[in-house]
């Protein structure tokens, strides 16, 4: 690995032995180093690999304007969400998660608030990516010490699900948002059980799969099966309502169009919920 650019003395821009861009980073990795020169790999501490990343420039220019710290911190929380949880992201998740986090550092630092409006829908819909929040927030704390309130959490949150899901951040707050009101539908027209709990795993799981089959505009693949499309409808009459208020919901304010396996999916999900807590 040879080095192309010295960005600071703690990031170099680099190419491996086949040509390809990549980050090194490292501590005192770039100092006194010029372009040629080869890098003694017991300083690197981490490699970022540039050949799936959009915004290639923009991520060499926030390495170089940013404390080593908070990138340690950065790819310390990415590689929790990754090793510990399993959780499959793209590169650019390292250039937003980055950016949040010095962001939301220096907010705290200066007193300045902040409220996250999807605080509870990304704890319900989204609890193992809100555990890598929380798991950041005490990481922070214990390096920084800086304790960054609990809405950072979910913020936090909705990066590494955005890395999940490769989509625009706007993107991800909208699919969250969608099934958030998709949820209230469904549980204003549902008398709840005496102890006042549901158990909506599969249905969270079957929501979470439409909307991003709605917002990514995937055609839906499978048979289509008309008979138990009609049989659902007519023995599951409650639930089919339900649905089918979502669906038209969803395609009055979002222009997004439920297929007939979808709604047979939910109806199907909300039955499974109601005989679950009936038992």
């Amino acid at each position: 690995m040879y080095i192309d650019k010295v960005i600071n003395n703690n990031i170099i821009s680099a190419r491996d032995s086949m040509g390809v861009e990549l980050i090194a980073m490292g501590k005192g990795i770039g100092f006194g180093q010029k372009p040629g020169n080869e890098i003694d790999d017991a300083t690197v501490e981490k490699i970022f690999r540039l050949e799936n990343m959009d915004d290639k420039e923009h991520f060499k220019e926030l390495l170089g304007s940013l404390p080593l710290e908070y990138i340690r911190l950065s790819t310390d929380i990415i590689s929790y969400a990754r090793d510990s949880l399993g959780l499959e992201l793209g590169q650019n998740v390292y250039l937003t998660l980055t950016d949040h986090i010095s962001f939301a550092i220096n907010r705290h630092r200066e007193g300045m608030g902040f409220s996250m409006v999807l605080y509870d829908e990304i704890k319900l819909f989204y609890p193992l990516e809100y555990s890598v929040g929380r798991y950041a927030l005490e990481l922070i704390e214990e390096r920084m010490n800086c304790r960054l309130a609990e809405d950072e959490a979910a913020s936090i949150a909705l990066h590494i699900i955005n890395g999940e899901l490769n989509t625009e951040m706007g993107t991800t707050f909208v699919m969250v948002q969608m099934m958030r009101e998709m949820m209230e539908i469904i549980d204003s027209q549902i008398i709840a059980p005496p102890s006042g709990y549901y158990p909506r795993g599969h249905l969270i799981s079957d929501l979470k799969q439409l909307v991003n089959r709605l917002v990514s505009e995937e055609p839906i693949r499978g048979r289509k099966d008309e008979a138990l499309y009609q049989f659902v409808k007519d023995n599951y009459q409650e639930d089919y309502q339900i649905i089918d208020r979502v669906s038209k919901y969803i395609e009055q304010k979002y222009q997004c169009n439920m297929t007939a396996e979808e709604k047979v999916y939910l109806v199907l999900s909300i039955k499974r919920m109601r005989d679950l807590y009936t038992c």
